[in-house]
């Protein structure tokens, strides 16, 4: 039996509610499972014999509030404040018995009178669980709590009609082996091989949503490689797959396929808890990890001299990520954020044997701007080498550079560079208006800051008229524009006018 002692009381009202109007209820599924794993589930799953109306009437009044959004389905949504004021989400569903449109995900609903039924239509064995309630009898008529002391993941019945039913569950399969650090039965891996295709029938929004809990597991890598094995990821991400490049006879390269799941293991594990700087599971880190060298399939050539180049991988990579990103319908800033950082991880490289300026270092910060602290770790997680030797100078030359940052941070306030005078001090020095003039001003002033660090007014104010004295404009104005001091400063902080840089 599991340990139902950390089950919040608020089960149990439920349970005899239930259990006085004269119906069955049983809690289901994770909250079920996640109790012999010694975890509480967040939310609350409950199936019942009584239909959408009956629950309504029996816990309408009980509830803090309700929502009825998926009553079609046979399911009603409970809010309710426990004892510790903690607001519960609660779904309680009248047992079913579905049948599928071969060509569609949604299911056509039929409400069952029978909880095994019920419980045999579930996505796996672990999954297939019951606690009557308010008794706590545990019901189990599928394997489920041996298939979770042996680690397996299997389904209640055959694997085929399990998928080809609702192929999202080929894809929570990989994504439980990579939460859990389960094994998938060999029927449930050979079903999901010969079914794969099975999976282009669902929404781009929801294979994105059991990615991203995949990728941030507490396995990842068994579940990238559960997607690549099977060929599922051939259909919802194929660049992955393409990573397995193949080999000369020299062996000239390594496997960057392999490479990359190092790589994603190795970021997973330099992530912070909650008050650090890049708190775990962070999916953008971990994926721009899995996807950083995604471009290299195509950008790989064979060298006269017998070497292998991949020659702006980086770039090629970063619009490929995004490329699958906006397939997979993800959001805009994550979209940005993941392709930056591949584009930036091979930015590094090179550092320890030529060293960079102030200004190479200050560029690096603004370039990663608040991506900063995910791009240290994915280029400390990119080496992967058996060399110790060159990891341990690859680490010591990325220590450096991190101290440098440091130490400019310190000086500089490298997060928020700038230059010294903004747009409104640039256009009352030149006695322009607002458009593109100012914005090439404004872009030289930041290429003098990057340079050289700090200017001060009056060394910014004398570069900017010798710029100025040198573009055609300066000689365009006539005599009622020419430059000239400001009258007063601008404000500090004051903000650049919207203008065109595009020359």
């Amino acid at each position: 039996m599991p340990d139902t002692s950390k089950l919040d009381p608020v089960v149990l009202e439920l349970g005899r509610l239930f259990d006085d109007a004269g119906y069955e209820l049983s809690l289901v599924g994770g909250p079920v499972r996640d109790l012999f794993l010694g975890r509480i589930s967040p939310d609350l799953d409950f199936t019942t014999n009584a239909t959408p109306e009956q629950i309504l009437q029996v816990a309408r009044k009980w509830a803090d509030s309700h929502w009825e959004m998926g009553r079609d389905f046979g399911t009603i949504g409970f809010r309710k404040r426990n004892r510790n004021k903690e607001v519960l989400l609660i779904e309680v569903t009248t047992y079913r018995a579905e049948a599928y449109d071969p060509d569609s995900r949604k299911p056509v609903v039929a409400f069952g009178t029978s909880l095994v039924d019920d419980l045999q239509r579930r996505d796996f064995s672990v999954n297939s669980m019951a606690l009557r309630l308010p008794g706590m009898e545990l019901v189990d008529p599928f394997g489920g709590t041996a298939d979770l002391a042996a680690g397996i993941l299997r389904t209640p019945g055959a694997p085929e009609d399990s998928f080809s039913d609702d192929p999202l569950r080929m894809m929570r399969a990989a994504r439980f082996a990579s939460q859990l650090g389960f094994d998938l039965h060999p029927e449930v891996l050979a079903a999901m091989t010969g079914m794969a295709e099975r999976i282009s029938i669902i929404s781009a929004e929801r294979v994105r949503d059991e990615l991203v809990k995949l990728i941030c597991g507490a396995h990842p890598r068994a579940g990238v490689d559960i997607l690549v094995s099977t060929g599922l990821a051939e259909l919802v991400l194929p660049e992955v797959p393409a990573l397995k490049l193949e080999t000369d006879e020299h062996h000239r390269h390594k496997d960057v396929y392999q490479h990359s799941l190092q790589v994603l293991e190795q970021a997973a594990a330099l992530e912070t808890g909650p008050d650090g700087a890049v708190p775990g599971p962070d999916f953008v880190l971990r994926f721009a990890a899995l996807m950083h060298d995604v471009g290299k399939p195509k950008t790989r050539r064979f060298e006269p001299g017998g070497g292998v180049s991949f020659r702006h991988h980086d770039l090629a990579g970063a619009k490929l990520t995004a490329k699958r990103m906006r397939a997979l319908r993800f959001d805009n800033d994550s979209i940005k954020a993941v392709s930056r950082l591949v584009e930036l991880h091979m930015r590094f490289y090179g550092y320890g044997e030529s060293g960079w300026s102030d200004s190479a270092v200050r560029r690096y910060v603004t370039d990663a701007g608040p991506l900063l602290e995910r791009l240290h770790r994915l280029t400390r997680s990119d080496v992967t080498t058996r060399n110790q030797r060159k990891a341990e100078r690859l680490s010591f030359a990325y220590d450096d550079l991190e101290q440098r940052i440091s130490e400019l941070a310190a000086q500089e306030e490298l997060n928020s560079i700038r230059p010294d005078l903004d747009g409104g001090a640039i256009m009352a020095l030149l006695g322009v208006k607002p458009g593109r003039v100012v914005g090439r001003a404004y872009n030289f002033l930041l290429e003098l800051r990057m340079e050289h660090g700090p200017l001060g007014p009056e060394r910014a104010e004398a570069e900017l008229r010798a710029w100025w004295a040198d573009q055609p404009e300066s000689q365009e104005t006539g005599p009622e524009t020419e430059p000239r001091a400001p009258e007063s400063p601008a404000a500090p902080g004051s903000p650049l006018p919207a203008q065109d840089t595009s020359d």
